[in-house]
């Protein structure tokens, strides 16, 4: 995810990871207004603090946050 991306969507599912054994990363599925979607990182508060079907939104130079 770039700094300066926007976006907004709906989170469509949620799972964490540790792909190097140590770190545990936070995934949110986000479909987006044009339809498309992706898998991004976020930190583990927002993952904690939206559901499937929330609204999402990413402005250029924040992170994501709820709708």
């Amino acid at each position: 995810m770039n700094e300066d991306e926007e976006w907004e969507g709906v989170v469509d599912g949620k799972s964490r990871n540790m792909p190097d054994g140590s770190n545990l990363y936070h995934y949110l599925k986000v479909t987006f207004t044009d339809g498309k979607s992706r898998k991004i990182r976020v930190d583990g508060s927002l993952w904690n603090a939206v559901s499937e079907g929330d609204g999402i939104v990413k402005r250029a130079g924040s992170a994501p946050s709820r709708k």
